[in-house]
């Protein structure tokens, strides 16, 4: 079955997605792709088709920052306190981005938003937490889909800060 979220090589990684990686230099990364039946859409369900840890899958998170999009990495276990991320920013305040924000900011929809080859270029902050991990596991695009990354190098790629804005439990 062929989808318009497939591409020609059949990884099932979005085509801009994998576009993206092959201008990035990481064609490499392409035939890696992992496509699952069942959606990926949430960490958890990642993590149960990928079979790793919940904090080995990194989400892609779309804030608005004063209005302004940004790009939250984070671990799939965590999440996101908005008053450190306000604070990484300067902001006076930030909010969850809404769906037809994500999608017009980044290209991808909620539950497929990778961590880079975004339609435009925002802000991207990483916390710290995914450096826990030698391999991460992102969306490649579609709800469906996800790919493995050192965590240095997708933070790297995705031209991350490394910030603390992981929400602390008591």
């Amino acid at each position: 079955m062929t989808t318009a979220a497939t591409d020609a090589e059949g990884s099932g990684a979005h085509p801009r997605f994998a576009a993206a990686l092959r201008e990035l230099g990481l064609g490499d990364v392409v035939p890696r792709v992992r496509r699952f039946p069942e959606a990926t859409r949430t960490a958890a369900e990642a993590a149960a088709a990928v079979g790793c840890e919940l904090s080995q899958i990194c989400k892609s998170l779309i804030f608005a920052a004063d209005g302004v999009p940004v790009l939250v990495l984070m671990d799939g276990a965590s999440r996101v306190d908005l008053d450190l991320v306000r604070e990484a920013l300067g902001a006076g305040r930030v909010t969850r981005a809404k769906a037809d924000v994500v999608r017009e900011t980044t290209g991808y929809a909620i539950g497929g938003v990778p961590p880079f080859g975004h339609r435009t270029r925002t802000r991207v902050l990483a916390d710290r937490s995914l450096l826990d991990h030698p391999l991460v596991w992102a969306a490649a695009g579609t709800p469906y889909t996800v790919f493995p990354m050192e965590p240095k190098a997708l933070i790297a790629h995705a031209g991350g800060d490394l910030v603390d804005v992981r929400e602390r439990t008591s």
